[in-house]
């Protein structure tokens, strides 16, 4: 695995994993609010770099990548950060953008502005597509409205009791008590700031839903407590021909949850593209 740096509109540093076969079809990873590329797992990672050429980015603010003090409100500021860890990858058409959480809203700032002429496919995990009050492709759930606002508290002992109220909900009550305590140390050393933020913008991405015309499956647990089902049966709803995986009884994390049934999906899902 290689890790390499590309820099946004702004200067900010991005730092990103790689690993797989150059000569396969790259597979994005965009994580979620207070997390790093390494909340996928390494034993994830490596099964998926078994078919593709795995590209994990640190968004900006999260995991070793830069933390400006501001521009966190500005959509093609995000949109900018992935164009270009594809410009330096040298990704010009073939990708597959897969997006948990918030990373669903990164994807479609992406594609508001850059359109899809680099991207082959995109999956949208437990994602948000839009942000800000009212807007249904952002509904949360249960536990991220139990979390703010002290989640993004200076105050540590305010921070852990509202980060630590997530339980399970990041991995499903099945999951090891590391995967748990991993996900919510991430959490916790995601800048409070940050993890503010990130929130502190109204965007409404539903006309790019409609327009998007490429292969697109939503995967979403029936259970999640963060990210309510109702934003993916949203996006859902506006993506032509889309593909829809309803994970009965799953919370936040479904590639924590079950792995193999994630990576199952999404090789099948990649694979009926077609050769990259």
């Amino acid at each position: 695995m290689a890790i390499r740096e590309a820099f946004g509109r702004d200067g900010t540093s991005l730092v990103y994993r790689v690993s797989g076969d150059s000569a396969a079809r790259p597979l994005v990873l965009v994580h979620g609010w207070a997390q790093n590329s390494a909340c996928w797992g390494d034993e994830l990672l490596a099964n998926l770099a078994e078919r593709h050429r795995v590209i994990a980015v640190d968004l900006r603010g999260h995991g070793y990548s830069g933390a400006p003090e501001s521009g966190y409100d500005d959509s093609a500021l995000w949109a900018g950060d992935l164009h270009a860890v594809l410009q330096q990858e040298g990704v010009r058409s073939g990708a597959v953008l897969l997006g948990w959480s918030y990373g669903g809203l990164v994807l479609c700032d992406y594609l508001s502005v850059h359109g899809t002429a680099a991207v082959a496919g995109v999956v949208f995990v437990g994602a948000i597509t839009s942000i800000g009050r009212g807007r249904p492709g952002g509904t949360v759930g249960t536990a991220m409205r139990a979390a703010v606002p002290g989640a993004m508290s200076e105050d540590a002992r305010v921070a852990i009791r509202a980060l630590g109220s997530f339980g399970t909900a990041l991995t499903g009550p099945d999951a090891s008590g590391v995967a748990t305590q991993a996900l919510f140390g991430t959490s916790l050393a995601t800048r409070p700031r940050v993890r503010s933020a990130v929130f502190a913008r109204d965007v409404d991405h539903d006309a790019t839903l409609r327009a998007l015309d490429v292969p697109t499956l939503v995967l979403h647990g029936t259970a999640d407590t963060v990210v309510d089902v109702a934003s993916g049966r949203h996006t859902a709803s506006l993506v032509p021909g889309a593909t829809t995986s309803w994970w009965d009884g799953t919370d936040h994390g479904p590639f924590v949850a079950d792995p193999a049934r994630f990576l199952a999906e999404t090789t099948a899902f990649t694979g009926a593209l077609g050769r990259p």
